[in-house]
């Protein structure tokens, strides 16, 4: 053990003996003391621990602390001792206290503890000696806690009945009454310099960690927490901040924890212990079941960390490895199965661009519709179509039925009304699973509420969301389309990690030079975005593999799809798709 730390006792200490990371030597503050002999000086080692280098007197002759507090109380030089910073400046401590205290008073109100109060303190374990320690007293109705301040003279009291916490006043000097003094113990912050210290909710609720030999500090309630100033706090490492089980004070916690920041862990209090319970009130037999009790929670404290937890963390990520191995993250194909075998399914941010009127709609509306039918849950946001003609391509393509004769049921052959009747009860069917927004004002947030409620209400895991198209996603100024756009994309890919979503987004392609669009598809064949080539886990271009200006019939149309960037898979070309008109769908070629 070369630490710094234990470097510094042992040169103090050199014939102390060392066991179980625990350092005992005879107390060198005992000596001069008016009553009994000197006591056993602990020093904790355990470099593992929050208070590696903090002792205590098991006599209780002084206030125990780190090594700065140490060097003081001996009178060795600060530069001794580790963690010494000769630049450091220290809160609070520009304040002018008057001549005149109450010391005395506290006196008189300790002499006046009666067997009953100490009755009352021994059913929370807490004992005589810490009561004289902290100099707790009775003026015989209620208790008295002195505020000792950093000068170590008293000049207020909060006294509190002992049944009836709510039922307090202060008493002394009125100055020091307001919420800058009311931190009980206060003395203890200094002393605890580089190192961990407790602080709780209730000057009652600070016996029982001082009964342990634990270093605590106390406001009178919870709500005091909003005016203790963090500055305070600012050379302490750790503050394991405890407060009473009950929504307010645990509101008040988390609220002061954010102030301070990640030096903060908050005690927890197990699931099933009663409502309002506090630390003179834990159920424990004797001061054995008081340290058991104690030292397991504060194993269990969290610090107030931006980060989850390492065991949340690697729930979460088991979590999703397990669903990714199941059917449902598998059964997430889009039907055509060179493109499925490409992209192994789909998985994350894919985006399509392709020229005007390629049929990029007419692709993905077919995908949406097909994964629908496999009671895969799908929204589908059309800033491009309407509704009426997304429903009716589905019909069409479903009943092999043209728009015109869809729309003239008196025209229909009898085999014709048969085959739309069972596409009804299909396109009927599958919009429990596919659904059509047109909202111009669509917002993240909005998405995600959307996107929320259909896995709720088709009880799945995962969605699937179409945008067609990204060009045509809401944003506030015209102007300002490119940062939109990028914006957007940063939203997606958010959603993405946090709701597992899978997204399908058709973008337009940019023209070259002379109006015309690249036959050689490329990452930056794609319009408006910079930020395309980052965010899409696949980039796809749709290519028609005909002249719009030929007469050639429309059922003899194919384009070719590439994989032009992929995060995990081999750029190049997937397949070839050719026009199944007149029915608004494609067919999948080599």
């Amino acid at each position: 053990m070369s630490d710094a730390v234990t470097t510094f006792y042992r040169d103090q200490f050199p014939r102390a003996e060392l066991k179980n990371s625990v350092l005992q030597a005879p107390c060198p503050f005992c000596y001069g003391k008016s009553s009994g002999s000197a006591g056993t000086l602990i020093v904790y080692l355990n470099q593992e621990s929050f208070f590696h280098g903090y002792f205590r007197c098991l006599n209780r002759c002084t206030a125990g602390g780190f090594p700065l507090h140490f060097a003081r109380l001996r009178g060795i030089s600060l530069k001794l001792a580790p963690g010494y910073d000769p630049d450091r400046e220290y809160f609070g401590r520009e304040i002018d206290y008057p001549v005149r205290n109450i010391n005395q008073e506290i006196i008189g109100f300790t002499d006046k503890l009666t067997t009953e109060i100490h009755a009352f303190f021994a059913q929370g374990k807490v004992s005589v000696p810490v009561l004289e320690e902290m100099r707790i007293g009775y003026n015989g109705r209620y208790l008295v806690y002195p505020y000792v301040q950093a000068d170590g003279n008293c000049y207020a009291a909060h006294c509190v009945h002992p049944e009836k916490p709510e039922d307090s006043f202060w008493y002394g000097d009125e100055r020091f009454f307001t919420e800058q003094f009311r931190i009980f113990n206060r003395q203890e912050i200094e002393q605890c310099e580089n190192g961990a210290l407790f602080l709780v909710e209730g000057e009652h609720n600070l016996l029982p960690l001082k009964q342990l030999g634990l270093p605590v500090i106390a406001v009178p309630s919870a709500a005091d927490l909003e005016h203790l100033n963090p500055l305070l706090l600012t050379w302490i490492h750790t503050v394991f901040l405890w407060v009473n089980h009950n929504a307010e004070s645990e509101a008040m916690a988390r609220s002061f924890a954010t102030r301070t920041g990640h030096k903060v862990r908050i005690i927890r209090w197990p699931e099933n212990t009663p409502r309002n319970t506090s630390l003179l009130g834990l159920p424990a037999e004797t001061e054995s079941d008081l340290r058991r009790i104690v030292f397991t929670m504060v194993r269990n404290a969290q610090a107030f960390s931006p980060f989850a937890t390492p065991a949340a963390e690697f729930h979460a990520f088991h979590e999703r490895l397990e669903l990714e191995s199941g059917t449902a993250y598998s059964g997430l194909t889009c039907g055509f199965a060179k493109l499925d075998q490409t992209l192994d399914g789909v998985h994350g941010i894919n985006i399509m661009g392709g020229s005007p009127k390629a049929g990029k709609s007419a692709f993905f509306i077919q995908i949406a519709s097909e994964m629908a039918f496999r009671k895969i849950p799908v929204i589908y946001y059309d800033f491009e179509n309407g509704r009426q003609k997304i429903y009716l391509r589905i019909l069409s393509r479903l009943s092999r039925l043209q728009p015109d004769v869809i729309r003239h049921a008196a025209s229909q052959e009898p085999g014709e009304q048969e085959r739309l009747h069972q596409a009804q009860q299909t396109l009927r069917t599958s919009l429990h699973w596919l659904r059509v927004v047109n909202d111009r004002t669509l917002s993240p947030e909005t998405m995600r509420r959307h996107i929320d409620f259909l896995r709720h209400e088709t009880r799945s895991d995962y969605a699937v969301v179409v945008i067609d198209s990204l060009h045509k996603l809401p944003f506030k100024d015209i102007g300002q389309q490119r940062s939109g756009i990028d914006g957007w994309l940063r939203q997606l890919e958010a959603v993405r990690d946090e709701l597992a979503v899978s997204f399908l987004v058709i973008s337009e392609l940019e023209r070259g030079e002379e109006g015309h669009y690249d036959r050689q598809p490329h990452l930056g064949s794609f319009k408006g975005s910079g930020d395309i080539g980052y965010s899409a886990d696949n980039a796809m271009v749709f290519l028609p593999q005909w002249d719009p200006f030929d007469n050639h019939p429309p059922q003899t149309r194919a384009n070719e799809l590439w994989l032009v960037a992929s995060r995990e898979h081999s750029p190049g070309r997937i397949a070839s798709y050719r026009l199944d008109y007149p029915y608004w769908g494609f067919t999948e070629e080599g």
